[in-house]
């Protein structure tokens, strides 16, 4: 195939994938092709299948803005909705035959003399491409916690990503680790049919009451019958987001105010003085991620349910022992480890010019220019990249920006007859000192851990508002690119 008709690929069929073959499409690049691991669309919203599984963003501010969808059933959408949703996106933009499942990518090498990118997918012949996307997404490598012991486990053993929906656990004797967005949905669905059930935690999150309802029939009509309706609806909702960014980058001060309402709401929904103390955090709201639930805290104070705040020693054939000797025999054992966000391309192998090696190369310093382009990485394009995660407002903005950005630059190559373009290195440390200086006094260097941060302390969110990257990311600036021509 001649270099000028080469394709593009696109790895993952989530919000990320999808965003960018709709965006193709729309500018006229029909020839691309999507490679998606599992046997069907939908990325995290396809794997996520827990028991209570559902958004923590409000439903019409979670989804495409060119894509309205006025009949969402509750303001914030189980997780079934929003993989209906994906999927009648995929239908309507006719993205079926661009679309190949069980086509896991295991790596892809830049070629300097054809400037292409050879794609290796498992069990399948290689692909060549102009452009590589990568919409995997950074939700879909689950984090299994090093505790001694764990293969040993004798009973059934999963990840919440990875639900048995097989396993009943209906008069069990059950186990979960950890206390995280996954665990907090799931414990109180599971609670209620359970004979016992022992919840490890490690470090308590601060929770939220989360304003959650049913749509009312005339709410539905209206978003989609009344002129305007949807999007003054969705614009009210980003503001309101928005307005989250001042207490955790520009005024720590405004979330001892968000503290107070959070230890009352502890205080109304449980009565025992001693499980309030060990539910209440001890670090800044907002530095590792606020959740949202109404039936979390309740099922704590369930008659079958205990809540373990010693520290896992080990993992026996039985069940689970804590550091004080004690051993809680199990039938099932739960993963609500969450994931591992910043290893999210590590099971990808990515060679770059001169056979550089990208994982290798963010293991000594997470750099990237916008989130989006690596230097030495000419033609591939990230999505939800280091840099460009939230911490209170909908990814599904940031995605639009970046795929907006990602096809601008593809659609570029083929109008200049340009084989390849390559972020310069001094545009990426110039935009790399930027978020350092932007993060420095933010929330999330107030001195707790969390998936927020990489072990080196680069920020893998964005440390601003979201409109001001949307206005970084609104045109491609070519003059940021070494360029070869074709």
């Amino acid at each position: 195939m001649p270099p000028s008709e080469l394709p593009v690929v696109i790895v993952g069929s989530g919000f990320s994938g999808l965003c960018a073959a709709i965006l193709l499409k729309q500018a006229g690049i029909h020839d691309f092709t999507i490679l998606e691991k599992a046997d069907g669309l939908g990325g995290t919203w396809r794997a996520n299948s827990y028991p209570g599984a559902a958004c923590d963003v409000q439903s019409h501010l979670y989804s495409y803005s060119f894509e309205p969808n006025p009949g969402w059933s509750r303001a914030f959408s189980p997780q079934h909705e929003i993989l209906a949703y994906l999927e009648r996106c995929a239908a309507k933009y006719e993205l079926g035959p661009h679309l190949r499942f069980g086509a896991k990518v295991i790596g892809a090498t830049f070629d300097d003399a054809t400037d292409s990118w050879t794609i290796r997918v498992e069990g399948a012949p290689p692909m060549r491409a102009r452009a590589v996307i990568l919409g995997n997404g950074a939700l879909h490598l689950p984090s299994y916690p090093e505790v001694p012991g764990l293969t040993s486990f004798a009973g059934k053993t999963f990840h919440s990503a990875s639900w048995d929906h097989g396993h009943d656990l209906t008069g069990r004797r059950v186990a979960v680790i950890g206390t995280g967005a996954s665990a907090i949905q799931f414990v109180p669905q599971i609670a209620p049919r359970v004979a016992q059930l022992h919840l490890f935690q490690r470090t308590p999150p601060w929770i939220l009451p989360k304003p959650d309802r049913a749509m009312s029939p005339r709410e539905r009509w209206a978003m989609g019958k009344v002129p305007g309706a949807h999007w003054l609806k969705r614009t009210g909702l980003y503001w309101q987001m928005e307005a989250r960014v001042l207490p955790l980058v520009y005024d720590q001060r405004i979330l001892a105010l968000g503290e107070r309402f959070a230890r009352r709401y502890i205080a109304s929904q449980i009565a025992d003085p001693a499980l309030r103390d060990r539910v209440t955090p001890t670090y800044r709201m907002g530095c590792k991620r606020v959740l949202i639930s109404n039936d979390y805290y309740p099922a704590l104070t369930r008659a079958n349910v205990e809540l373990v705040t010693d520290a896992i020693a080990e993992v026996t054939p039985r069940g689970v022992r804590t550091r004080d000797g004690r051993e809680r025999e199990v039938d099932t054992i739960v993963l609500g480890t969450g994931f591992r966000v910043a290893d999210y391309l590590s099971a990808i192998e990515l060679r770059g010019r001169g056979g550089a090696d990208l994982n290798a190369t963010w293991r000594a310093a997470l750099r990237s220019y916008l989130g989006i382009t690596v230097a030495g990485f000419p033609n591939l394009f990230l999505l939800m990249g280091p840099g460009t995660g939230l911490g209170h407002n909908s990814m599904i903005f940031m995605i639009e920006a970046q795929a907006r950005y990602a096809v601008q630059a593809i659609a570029a190559m083929r109008d200049r007859g340009l084989a390849s373009i390559d972020v310069k290195p001094e545009v990426q440390a110039a935009f790399h000192a930027q978020l350092r200086r932007q993060a420095h006094g933010t929330v999330w260097n107030s001195g707790c851990q969390s998936w927020y941060q990489t072990p080196t302390g680069d920020l893998v969110v964005w440390p601003g508002f979201t409109f001001d990257y949307w206005r970084r990311t609104r045109k491609v600036n070519l003059d940021d690119f070494e360029v070869r021509r074709r």
